[in-house]
């Protein structure tokens, strides 16, 4: 399989899980603010780190559930920026799936112009990696919150929602080719 398609093989299994979630519990996302999806966030990549540094587990949940975690709470992340605050709650689960899709689109888009200029230089990149930077780009939002939401020199929210989506992907993909350990 080629990039692209590796790609899109993990992007499907984030969206079955995620839709079929939201068929069990709605979109009761919808009432998160931007915090508490960096914070959602946060302790799936912590979690990540903590068993990587200590080389085991005690609960059952491996590395990939959790990488799709932070997929899709990226997904939510740039879902609720697009979306009003004072809009309904409850999103019909094909709504729900065209803005989904949305977001992948565009963070596979980006990807395609990064994979360009840096050669595919993720292949190359150890699984610790992947959470530090997930856990890097966290603080930068963090730090954007505290800012109001502004930036003088450095890309928004949005842009770290999708760094830290397509770094996911690329863990999952090293894990699915057995480059990396679940």
């Amino acid at each position: 399989m080629n990039t692209l398609q590796q790609y899109d093989s993990a992007i499907q299994s984030c969206r079955d899980i995620f839709l079929k979630k939201t068929q069990d519990y709605g979109t009761s996302w919808r009432v998160y603010r931007t915090i508490s999806i960096v914070d959602q966030i946060y302790i799936k990549a912590k979690r990540i780190r903590t068993i990587q540094e200590k080389g085991t587990q005690k609960v059952g949940d491996d590395l990939i559930s959790e990488f799709k975690g932070i997929l899709n709470y990226s997904i939510i992340g740039l879902i609720q920026l697009q979306l009003a605050t004072d809009e309904t709650e409850e999103l019909p689960v094909q709504q729900v799936e065209n803005l989904y899709n949305d977001q992948v689109n565009r963070a596979k888009r980006l990807m395609e112009d990064k994979n360009h200029d840096y050669g595919e230089a993720w292949r190359q990149m150890s699984q610790e990696s992947f959470a530090d930077l997930i856990l890097a780009k966290l603080l930068r939002i963090k730090q954007i919150l505290k800012n109001d939401g502004k930036t003088i020199a450095s890309e928004g929210i949005d842009a770290n929602f999708f760094d830290i989506m397509n770094y996911s992907v690329f863990a999952l993909i090293l894990i699915d080719e057995n480059i990396h350990s679940a």
